[in-house]
């Protein structure tokens, strides 16, 4: 892999980074690039699948392919294989050969059948909550030379950059839509609470309770009988929050 190429890899990885959409549009995306750069290195066809693992989320798997990301998962599934162990060591870990090699005699048994002959995993470095690696997989034995898995280690390190910055845009975009829906909710409450004062001139305590209480006996939640309320004398629509882009 050349220069030129890790630098057209870095240009197509900063255009996906700024059309992120969710994290399993990264992580396919950044496998693509990973398979087309590690083909490059061996000069054979090389599919590629990312598992990313972050705190309290179950696992994300991207793929290159249908076929890579199964094999992925299988392996999670599993919780055993070269992918597994270079998470839980930080280093590479290689499968030179699915027929000879006597480790995760069950994972080889799915490669084989799958006709993959050895694989890679590779580590990305990740922010202490998560943790992803690269999974490689090839048609033939001896593919992945010492070159080969040093170029593997460059495209990690930069891949790795660009998904710690993804995962926490998406996290960012997330705690926003959490914290509007509390706002919509809050502001669903207040305005009910303002229409049952008004209505029954009474306290603000004392109309929460009357919501409250009518909230318990309905068996329905605070906030969806303080929307149906707000919609009925204000229309549908109101009790949002509104913020400035």
């Amino acid at each position: 892999m050349v220069d030129q190429d890790m630098a057209d890899d870095f240009e197509g990885i900063v255009d996906l980074i700024a059309g992120t959409e969710d994290i399993k549009s990264v992580l396919d995306g950044l496998t693509g690039f990973a398979a087309a750069s590690m083909t490059s290195t061996t000069g054979v066809p090389i599919e590629c699948a990312v598992t990313l693992h972050r705190r309290k989320r179950t696992a994300t798997i991207g793929g290159s392919s249908g076929r890579a990301a199964v094999l992925d998962r299988i392996e999670q599934t599993l919780g055993d294989g070269p992918c597994v162990e270079a998470l839980e060591s930080g280093v590479p870990v290689l499968l030179g050969d699915v027929s000879s090699d006597l480790r995760w005699p069950e994972y080889r048994s799915a490669l084989s059948a799958a006709g993959v002959a050895s694989a890679l995993g590779i580590p990305m470095k990740m922010d202490d909550d998560a943790g992803a690696v690269l999974d490689f997989f090839a048609p033939s034995t001896g593919c992945f030379t010492e070159q080969a898995v040093s170029d593997g280690l460059r495209f990690a390190e930069m891949a790795g950059k660009a998904l710690r910055l993804a995962v926490r845009i998406v996290a960012a975009e997330q705690r926003a839509e959490h914290l509007k829906s509390a706002m919509d909710t809050r502001t669903a409450i207040d305005l009910a609470c303002g229409i049952i004062m008004a209505q029954n001139n009474c306290s603000r305590d004392a109309a929460f309770g009357l919501l409250s209480n009518a909230s318990s006996t309905r068996n329905q939640k605070l906030n969806e009988l303080a929307e149906t309320l707000v919609d009925r004398f204000s229309g549908p629509g109101t009790a949002e929050a509104h913020f400035d882009d």
